[in-house]
């Protein structure tokens, strides 16, 4: 093996003048926009997640604030900027990565763990200092652990529901998602909606805390209550939203105009009545929520997939927590209708699976196929099959 300093396919930063692969981004700019926004809201140190506003898995091109301000492409990190330091901190999956995507702006730290961002911002931060991030971006859990990290140590964590990213990305962030969202066909269900939003009051009602309220901020949650699917995030069939579910109305918080004429027409099927989904912008949840939590209410939500920006707003004695929401446990449990769809798609993508072993077997001999080429063969061969919706993640192709 080559030792790491004559390797042209990583970052070499000392050496004068830095060596920087092709595959390198040059974020000077880009650190230079931020850290003056930065000055301006009275920020030492910002903290750039790699999630979005649900704890989603995947995100959108919009959501990928850190891989535009690091370069770094990888599903997991978290960033750290100040006036004169920038750390990107991920795990072993990417490290090789991280040294060919990043320029000599970053330093890579290689852990994932909040004690190690922590200890970081305690040597980069002076005391009195402001170490900020935005809350609609961190787990509960995650945004507790930044807080004991910095606890008695002279720093201030201070939300700003402003993103300073956002801000200083500025009109080459991507556009929002404007495709349609649709209603899933009622033989790929076996429920209807209406007997789903019965099935979780029921819920409501049989806790002992009896809540008012179940609010729903995973993507996968109300597109399954409701039985809708989009296309906002690459291989998960979901669209933005939130849902406020009480004993008598529904809020469904959605960019409405993008509601197919089917799926609109089945959510104002019960109108008026406790089955009417009343449809609010996507932007609303927080104004909506904090007006909902002055009365004598108590939401029960799932620590999971809410953030703390969201969590921040319920009053700690009107909130009732658990890990997951009552949709999220609901829906692990499979209905016959469901089981039967589910062995029937693994069927077809049996299938799609004996027919490119059998390509295999035929090609490879002749010394014509790479491991991308198998990859974008098996996609053919799966897209192939009825009711084909593309795969659930980008083919991970590897041999030898």
């Amino acid at each position: 093996p080559q030792a790491p300093s004559t390797r042209n396919d990583i970052r070499n930063c000392s050496v004068d003048p830095p060596y920087l692969p092709p595959t390198a981004t040059n974020t000077t700019a880009r650190l230079a926009a931020l850290r003056s926004t930065m000055r301006t809201r009275g920020a030492h140190a910002y903290i750039v997640p790699s999630t979005d506003a649900h704890m989603s898995e995947y995100i959108s091109k919009r959501d990928a604030r850190l891989g535009w301000l690091t370069g770094f492409t990888g599903s997991a990190g978290t960033a750290v900027v100040t006036q004169d330091k920038a750390a990107l901190w991920t795990d072993s999956r990417y490290w090789t990565q991280a040294e060919r995507e990043l320029d000599c702006n970053w330093e890579l730290q290689r852990t994932t763990s909040i004690e190690s961002i922590g200890m970081w911002i305690l040597k980069a931060v002076p005391a009195g200092g402001n170490v900020s991030l935005d809350p609609f971006l961190f787990s509960i859990d995650t945004w507790k652990s930044y807080s004991r990290a910095l606890h008695g140590s002279g720093r201030t964590l201070l939300p700003l529901e402003t993103n300073l990213v956002d801000q200083a990305w500025g009109d080459q962030r991507p556009l929002p998602p404007s495709s349609e969202i649709y209603s899933l066909p009622a033989e790929f269900t076996g429920s209807s909606w209406q007997e789903k939003v019965a099935g979780i009051r029921q819920r409501m009602e049989q806790h002992v805390r009896r809540p008012t309220a179940v609010l729903l901020s995973g993507l996968e949650e109300t597109a399954w209550l409701f039985n809708l699917r989009g296309d906002d995030i690459p291989y998960n069939p979901v669209f933005y939203s939130y849902t406020l579910l009480t004993n008598s109305t529904i809020s469904l918080f959605v960019e409405g105009p993008r509601l197919s004429a089917a799926a609109r027409e089945s959510l104002r099927s019960g109108c008026p009545g406790p089955l009417c989904v009343e449809l609010q912008d996507y932007g609303q949840v927080s104004v909506h929520l904090h007006r909902y939590a002055q009365g004598n209410v108590t939401v029960w939500l799932g620590t999971e997939y809410t953030t703390y920006g969201l969590y921040g707003i319920i009053p700690q004695e009107k909130l009732l927590e658990e890990n997951y929401s009552p949709v999220m446990m609901a829906k692990a449990v499979k209905n016959a209708r469901e089981q039967k769809m589910l062995r029937a798609a693994h069927v077809r993508d049996a299938v799609a699976v004996i027919q490119y072993l059998l390509w295999l077997e035929k090609t490879v001999p002749q010394g014509q196929v790479d491991e991308f080429l198998g990859a974008q063969h098996i996609d053919a061969l799966r897209w192939a099959q009825n009711h084909s919706q593309g795969p659930s993640f980008q083919s991970i192709s590897a041999s030898g």
